[in-house]
């Protein structure tokens, strides 16, 4: 048996890293259980490597969640300008870019690293090739067990992420643990990837990048719209816009809806004005064939499809996601109602606090879901780590 600790922390990417500072940084001694050999092997990955840790755009609409009213006042408690200022203490001198922030080193190593500075700093014990097999309340706290130990806490900060990205560890094993504590999971969806369709076009476009608005059509009817520059390839279409509309795309094919994405490549242009300008060039250049009007306008491999189709659009049915081992995210998760937006406390099992992509909260591509975790691990660790029976501290330098 391990010795006792005031706050044992599951999970060492975002939200748990940052719930191990701020409870450390309350004077409460803390451990923080992680199964990969490092913690922060997810975070690496964020931002193609450059961590885009916030977003200077905040606004409720930038979150998929069914309690907009919660995730609002978590937000309020610790939001863009509370992170800014956290990584800044830590070292992190913060770029802006469109809005989008990152280190101003480009490296989401700078991040990982620094973290785990403060973890050591602030005495934080951090045991690695952990993982939890077992959470149960025992006495006045809680019993973790692992594959190798039996860890004695009196709070625990359940911070292991979703089921996304398994090959970077998140590989769902924390919902059985909060389901075990009283907890209920929502449907889970994959979210922030790409879309599978089967029209046979879509392996002579592999490769090809193309600005485009993309709509989201549930049974033929309007559902969404993104715009941006989106990924074409075998399997089907990729993309920050795609991306952003993966999340209802996978609710609508589990609703067993007709789904499917109608692409304009185009979109400045409406349909009678894209063949009027057609027909100008075809009177300037007499003799060329319909594609090859297009070759000024678009890839030629997406010309060639394109001048097949007849127009400047595509419109294809999607038959599934590029699944949890793509996705950057979860979507779905322990319902909002069974946790409290001051804590993070669980509703249902007390001094046990549940953080990040474990909720029912996922965010755009754009640093909202690492603002997530920072929030959420932020107000569980303040909340774990304040006792009575310790002498408090602030933290600072």
């Amino acid at each position: 048996m391990a010795a006792k600790k005031e706050v044992i922390v599951i999970g060492g990417g975002a939200s748990g890293m940052m719930a191990a500072i701020c409870a450390a940084r309350q004077g409460s001694r803390v451990m923080l259980l992680e199964k990969e050999e490092k913690p922060g092997r997810k975070l690496l990955a964020t931002g193609n490597g450059k961590c885009n840790f916030t977003n200077e755009y905040q606004a409720i609409e930038c979150y998929y969640t069914k309690d907009k009213a919660f995730v609002s006042s978590v937000l309020e408690q610790f939001g863009k300008t509370e992170t800014l200022a956290f990584f800044q203490e830590l070292g992190i001198y913060p770029m802006e870019k469109n809005g989008y922030y990152y280190p101003r080193s480009g490296q989401a190593e700078s991040v990982v690293r620094l973290l785990q500075r403060e973890l050591a700093r602030l005495g934080v014990t951090v045991k690695c090739k952990e993982k939890v097999t077992g959470l149960e309340a025992f006495g006045e706290g809680f019993r973790v067990e692992t594959s190798t130990y039996v860890y004695e806490g009196k709070r625990v900060i359940l911070a292991a992420g979703g089921k996304a990205s398994p090959a970077l560890g998140s590989d769902g094993s924390s919902y059985s643990l909060a389901q075990a504590a009283g907890h209920r999971i929502t449907a889970l969806y994959p979210g922030l990837t790409g879309l599978v369709s089967k029209e046979p076009y879509f392996p002579r476009l592999a490769g090809v990048r193309a600005r485009a608005s993309v709509c989201l059509l549930e049974n033929g009817t309007f559902a969404l719209e993104e715009t941006g520059e989106i990924q074409l390839a075998a399997y089907g279409v990729s993309g920050i816009p795609v991306f952003q509309l993966c999340h209802r795309a996978c609710e609508v094919l589990a609703e067993g809806k007709k789904t499917e994405l109608l692409v304009d490549f185009l979109p400045e242009l409406t349909q009678e004005a894209f063949e009027t300008y057609l027909e100008d060039l075809r009177l300037l250049n007499p003799g060329l064939k319909r594609k090859e009007l297009l070759y000024g306008l678009f890839d030629r491999k997406l010309s060639d499809v394109l001048a097949e189709k007849g127009g400047k659009t595509l419109r294809f049915s999607v038959q599934d996601s590029r699944g949890f081992e793509q996705a950057q995210v979860t979507a779905g998760g322990i319902p909002l109602s069974e946790v409290s937006s001051e804590t993070m406390e669980s509703r249902k099992m007390p001094g046990l606090f549940l953080t990040g992509e474990l909720l029912d909260v996922d965010g755009i591509c754009g640093g909202y879901n690492l603002q997530w975790a920072w929030s959420t691990g932020f107000l569980a660790g303040t909340a774990a780590g304040k006792t009575s029976d310790t002498k408090k501290a602030d933290g600072k330098r």
